[in-house]
Order: C-alpha cells, then structure tokens, then sequence
C-alpha cells in the first residue's frame, strides 16, 4: 500500500486526507458500530491523529462504549455519512471508516473485535484474528504505537 490515503461523504461536503498508512484495520460487531453503520458491523482504520485533514463542516455524536471510554463518531450533517470516530482510552488516534474511504482496496482488514456479538448472517473470515470482545491492551499494540 501507498503511505496515505483520502476519502469523503457521499454528498462531497467534507472530505479528508490521511498522510499515513493506517496503524491497523478492524471489523467491529459491537452493538453500537452496527447501529451507526446500517449494517453488521463497521470497518475502521487507526491512523495518527496528526495525520489526518479534513475540510467541510463535521457533526459528532458522543456515548459512552462498553469500557466507559467516550466516543466521539463524525459524521457529515449534509448526507449522514459516517467519517471518522476517535475514543478517550486511544488518545491521538482516529478511526477512519472504511465506508467513507474513496479507494475501498486501500485497506485489507487484519482484525475482528467483538465478534461474539456478530449476528448469524455475519461472515467472519477464519483467517483473521478474532477477539470475542475487545481484547486488552496489550493485544493492540498496532493501535497505539506511535
């Protein structure tokens, strides 16, 4: 993969520029990246936060996650598109959606967290490392490395 890459909403208002490969790239099952994708679950790609850009207005919605840490999602006020999520326990990282990214082969997924909660109708690829729930810190060093 080429270091960086840009993606956008569906309506064209914001667009956004990582100028770093992402640190990893996770399948999430849990209840709320189902609910605010409109799907099974959500693809996110860690990125420092200091590679990121954006342009165009953001609108978030935070809540609380299982851990208690607060998570902040954005998402365009235009079209309702989610962008980007970022979570107090992983300061200076941003959780790109793989959704909004404007070359979906940028990425290749490497892990599965949550999956205990993935519905039936779920496939999980047996080839990635699946966590039945987050797994702990020190099982994501590829998250907070800097």
């Amino acid at each position: 993969m080429s270091s960086g890459f840009t993606g956008g909403c569906l309506c064209g208002a914001v667009r956004y520029e990582s100028a770093s490969e992402p640190r990893i790239t996770v399948h999430c099952h849990c209840e709320d990246c189902r609910r605010s994708s409109g799907t099974g679950h959500c693809t996110h790609l860690a990125i420092p936060e200091e590679a990121f850009s954006i342009s165009g207005a953001v609108t978030f919605f935070e809540r609380a996650a299982d851990s208690g840490n607060m998570v902040r999602r954005g998402f365009c006020p235009s079209c309702g598109s989610p962008l980007y999520s970022t979570n107090s326990g992983m300061p200076g990282m941003i959780a790109i959606r793989a959704s909004s990214l404007d070359d979906l082969e940028t990425v290749k997924p490497q892990m599965v967290v949550y999956a205990s909660r993935a519905a039936s109708w779920e496939h999980i690829d047996k080839d990635l490392t699946a966590f039945p729930e987050m797994p702990p810190n020190a099982a994501r060093p590829a998250i907070a490395r800097t």
